[in-house]
């Protein structure tokens, strides 16, 4: 089979068209034009984006994900009760818990753990949220409403325990609005009118993290 060849025909181009400097000075007026209006105009009829970071900085929508932060008890201990769920549904693996056991006469003793490790890699972090979708307790949140600060220094994005318990969240509170029964507390499901004057809550009990 003999193979066809289709020939395209040049269009024609006056001389303008050859010299291109119409074109040239079509696109200077342009550039120029944008430059002016947005160097000595007001902002808002600017049409440059750009902030002037970090003096400026774009509002975030409300259900931005943030930086993640543990939220406290009224006492300021973390509300974490070490159950690993949070690091178990991180995709990302950037979740690192070390569980630990509270002291003798502790109410908490034999009846939850605490974090005594708790670091998360923001870099390794990909926000998904899964993680503050698990915690049945709402130790976790990402509602800081802030992003990372930029940094040379990867170990600065190594958040430790400390660290996410001194990020407050958007309304500047380091509690959270869900209540929560503390062991000890006649509210306590695992304690009745009698056992609320015992140190350690009733065997058999049903405990519930909220």
């Amino acid at each position: 089979m003999a193979a066809t060849v289709k020939v395209i025909t040049k269009p024609p181009r006056t001389l303008a068209d050859q010299a291109y400097i119409p074109a040239i000075a079509q696109g200077l007026r342009l550039t120029m034009g944008r430059f002016f209006k947005n160097t000595f105009s007001a902002r808002e009829d600017g049409e440059i984006v750009t902030l002037m970071y970090p003096e400026e900085t774009e509002a975030y929508p409300e259900r931005f994900r943030g930086i993640h932060r543990l939220t406290q008890r009224a006492d300021g201990s973390p509300r974490c009760v070490a159950c690993l769920c949070c690091s178990t549904a991180c995709p990302a693996q950037c979740i690192h818990i070390e569980a630990g056991e509270y002291g003798e006469g502790d109410p908490r003793h034999g009846y939850e753990r605490y974090p005594v490790t708790f670091v998360i890699d923001e870099l390794r972090c990909i926000f998904c949220g899964y993680c503050v979708e698990a915690c049945p307790c709402d130790a976790i949140r990402m509602d800081t409403g802030a992003h990372m600060p930029p940094s040379t220094s990867r170990d600065h994005f190594l958040y430790d325990k400390e660290t996410l318990l001194s990020l407050p969240g958007r309304d500047g509170s380091y509690l959270t609005a869900n209540p929560r029964h503390e062991p000890g507390d006649a509210s306590h499901p695992a304690w009745t009118a009698s056992a609320a004057t015992d140190t350690c809550p009733p065997s058999g009990g049903v405990f519930d993290f909220y």
